[in-house]
């Protein structure tokens, strides 16, 4: 799995090393079942501190799109693929309403109104 961070991007490492997890997700290096490297491995492979990995695959266990399993390591989870490009696709438009001046609860509101 060849993961890359942006230079140049402004957000937390833990979010980029998120978000780099899920573009290799979502463009098949890893597929639902596939074992993780170990995160001391990832973090050297991506010049961060290894409890900055850590949080960043909390977030996408938390997310559904990570299995954390004793003894087995870290799993992608079944249909990850499909919800990490939904997830992408929901942080892109949050982001878009903050930059018009919506908050997140103005969107649940516009997503509601849509029948």
């Amino acid at each position: 799995m060849l993961l890359r961070l942006d230079v140049a991007d402004n957000r937390p490492l833990h979010e980029q090393v998120a978000s780099a997890i899920r573009r290799a997700i979502a463009e098949g290096e890893c597929h639902p079942g596939d074992r993780l490297p170990p995160a001391r491995d990832l973090s050297q492979a991506l010049g961060v501190n290894a409890n900055t990995v850590l949080r960043g695959l909390r977030a996408l266990r938390d997310e559904g799109v990570l299995e954390f399993r004793r003894g087995r390591g870290v799993t992608v989870a079944d249909g990850a693929d499909q919800r990490s490009v939904l997830l992408d696709r929901v942080g892109d438009l949050v982001a878009d309403a903050a930059r018009l001046g919506y908050s997140k609860t103005d969107l649940i509101e516009m997503i509601r109104g849509i029948p």
